[in-house]
């Protein structure tokens, strides 16, 4: 190789060398840094388009139960633990409804008065019906409603009234079943108008059954007076 060709070789050989190290050795320009950032928000006014429109629904008021749907309170008899009993309280008739279907009377100042029981009834709807506390039926000296018995309501506070169950002033160890019966075949009898059969019915078993001798004459005076309207409440 000539002396001329071996220097440019060696002068091209450096200039290659020289453009490497330029390129390691250059710093990369910097890219634009980007920031990233949030669209910013669009107040939503009544007019926007984009805003959903939700309709805001009124309270309705929850509706009172009428007069005619709901008792104002229950009616009860009390007394003083003695003879006589008197009705607390205003009975309605709220009107028929199921297993409460019996026809109601009417004394003249509009209150109901009798209720005479259908197939089918139930004492407890029917005092509902009533505005009573259910036991109508121990009102009337009966365990257990029949179809076909008129229930008297409301109990006169001035004629005794005896319970079904047992004398107020029973003893210990009164036998309370056959003074049960006793009572109820006493009102059976007054309500089909037989007068004997109540006097037997008392003087030959419920009398002995009572130990205030003032309980026993008062109870006795109405026997004897065969008055149907005191024996009813006494006894039916």
């Amino acid at each position: 190789m000539s002396r001329t060709a071996k220097f440019s070789s060696i002068m091209a050989a450096l200039a290659v060398a020289a453009i490497g190290i330029a390129g390691c050795t250059a710093a990369p320009s910097a890219a634009p840094e980007t920031v990233e950032t949030s669209p910013a928000a669009t107040p939503v006014t009544a007019a926007s388009p984009t805003q959903a429109t939700v309709p805001i629904a009124e309270a309705s008021p929850t509706p009172e139960p009428t007069e005619s749907e709901a008792c104002a309170r229950m009616s009860d008899v009390s007394g003083d633990g003695g003879l006589y009993g008197e009705r607390k309280g205003t009975l309605r008739d709220l009107g028929a409804r199921e297993f409460a279907q019996g026809e109601v009377t009417f004394d003249a100042d509009g209150n109901p008065a009798t209720y005479t029981v259908e197939p089918g009834d139930v004492e407890a709807v029917i005092a509902e019906r009533l505005c009573a506390y259910p036991a109508l039926g121990s009102m009337n000296h009966v365990r257990m409603i029949q179809p076909g018995q008129v229930l008297w309501l409301t109990p006169d506070p001035s004629i005794p009234w005896l319970s079904l169950f047992a004398p107020d002033d029973a003893p210990e160890g009164f036998q309370q079943l056959p003074y049960e019966e006793a009572i109820e075949a006493a009102g059976e009898a007054v309500d089909s108008g037989d007068v004997d059969a109540v006097r037997e019915i008392w003087n030959e078993t419920l009398k002995g059954m009572f130990v205030n001798q003032e309980t026993i004459d008062t109870v006795q005076n109405i026997v004897d007076s065969g008055d149907l309207d005191a024996l009813r409440q006494l006894f039916s």
